[in-house]
């Protein structure tokens, strides 16, 4: 059996839908050499509306076989991103 997971959440006090999402990819960039940290999964929502939460990052597998069997690359552009999806 595995040990439980964890899922930090990190209110911050931004007034604009672009300004958190400037934030997120402040965060990412940043942060990238943390294994642990799983961006593609982030969601935001308003304060008030937490309950309704918007995905920033597509997180769709790309066929290309990353280093070691079964490890697979994300797409790490926008949501709804035109075109293919890419790392």
């Amino acid at each position: 059996m595995s040990a439980p997971h964890w899922v930090i959440h990190l209110p911050a006090t931004l007034t604009s839908h672009q300004a958190t999402v400037d934030l997120l990819v402040a965060l990412r960039t940043s942060l990238a050499h943390v294994p642990v940290l799983d961006f593609g999964e982030v969601t935001i929502s308003a304060e008030d509306e937490q309950s309704t939460r918007t995905r920033i990052w597509c997180d769709a597998a790309i066929d290309e076989p990353r280093a070691g069997p079964g490890s697979r690359r994300r797409c790490n552009r926008f949501v709804n991103h035109p075109g293919p999806c890419a790392h």
